[in-house]
């Protein structure tokens, strides 16, 4: 990476820091990325300092465009749902929103390491759009896409008129969306009923033996580097509150996090709607435009479809949007042209 490259980086992360930094209520997270912030910002200046060529440090600094997007849905959706496109931009401290990482780790702060009433706050049984919904949206349209694009294709290299195309692309549709929605709940809701009979046996074993499970947290607490005194008090404390206890044991011992246990009917309304959306998109035309005219439009634009999805993707991958937009481009084109040749060797033979 050149030192422009470089310090384009850190002015980005550090923007970045801070949106994360508004949006974050928890005053401990927000003091951990407004640092974060201050870093980038001081490393910013070494490159400025030791770079040829770079940016003069009284010109006014322009995020990129995709630093824009990520702090525009970071403001939208909260930064808990966006890890993945934040540590796609460089932008670390993120496992704070991941499972045990944040709330699990004891330090020898005592007390203070113990979960706050603040902490609890939209933290439990999320039930909304999560960070694995919103990849899992850009993704599921250029499944949508390219597997409609495909089925059209193929249909009209048979030499079909345009109803019939129409038919087969609304069938498509449906029969690709109900079928990801299916598959999409069946997972969630297996993996929810498992992290949900963890739980329970935690709950039990809470109510049946109390003085156990604090002993296990003292523990836990001393392979953290807590002195052992100190250790058995916060256990003691945190024990005498079972929904705290219930919540810290389940991090701490189980490595799970209350909060990423998705709801199986927003994932399948997440897959069935993008699949949809991409779905459509090539057969949009034929709703509206008569003859081999509703082929073209479709073509092209099943062309801007596919390079438009593959670059959202890079929100996710970090890569370029231009390369992953070319590569989703060239992927759905090879398909479509392969599918559109077996129609017409069909449509000969039948």
């Amino acid at each position: 990476m050149n030192p422009k490259e470089s310090l384009d980086g850190e002015l980005n992360a550090a923007f970045l820091y801070r949106v994360v930094a508004e949006r974050e209520p928890e005053p401990r997270r927000k003091r951990l990325f407004e640092e974060l912030a201050r870093d980038a910002e001081a490393q910013a200046e070494l490159w400025r300092g030791g770079g040829a060529g770079l940016a003069d440090p009284a010109s006014p600094f322009h995020p990129s465009f995709r630093a824009r997007l990520v702090a525009l849905m970071v403001r939208i959706f909260g930064p808990r749902r966006m890890t993945h496109a934040l540590t796609a931009m460089k932008v670390r401290g993120m496992s704070v929103y991941r499972s045990a990482g944040y709330r699990g780790a004891i330090t020898t702060a005592g007390a203070s390491a113990l979960p706050s009433e603040h902490d609890e706050v939209g933290e439990h049984h999320q039930e909304g759009l999560s960070a694995g919904s919103l990849r899992a949206a850009v993704f599921g349209i250029n499944d949508g896409l390219i597997s409609n694009v495909g089925l059209i294709l193929g249909v009209a290299g048979a030499g079909t008129g345009n109803a019939t195309i129409l038919l087969a692309g609304v069938a498509g549709l449906l029969a690709g969306a109900f079928s990801m929605a299916a598959g999409e709940y069946i997972s969630v809701r297996s993996q929810r009923e498992m992290y949900e009979h963890q739980i329970n046996l935690e709950r039990a074993e809470l109510a049946e033996y109390p003085e156990e499970e604090a002993d296990e947290l003292a523990q836990i607490y001393e392979a953290h580097g807590m002195d052992r005194a100190q250790a058995r008090a916060t256990a003691g404390q945190i024990i005498n509150d079972p929904k705290r206890a219930l919540d810290e044991l389940t991090r701490t011992e189980l490595g799970l996090n209350p909060g990423d246990l998705g709801s199986p009917w927003v994932a399948a309304g997440v897959s069935f709607f993008a699949f949809a959306v991409g779905a459509t998109i090539p057969l949009a035309p034929f709703l509206f435009i008569a003859g081999d005219r509703a082929l073209n439009v479709a073509i092209a634009a099943s062309a801007i479809g596919l390079f438009s999805a593959g670059a959202a993707t890079s929100l996710f991958t970090g890569r370029s949007a231009v390369r992953a937009g070319l590569r989703m481009l060239a992927i759905g084109g090879a398909a479509g042209a392969l599918t559109y040749g077996i129609g017409g060797l069909l449509g000969v033979n039948l």
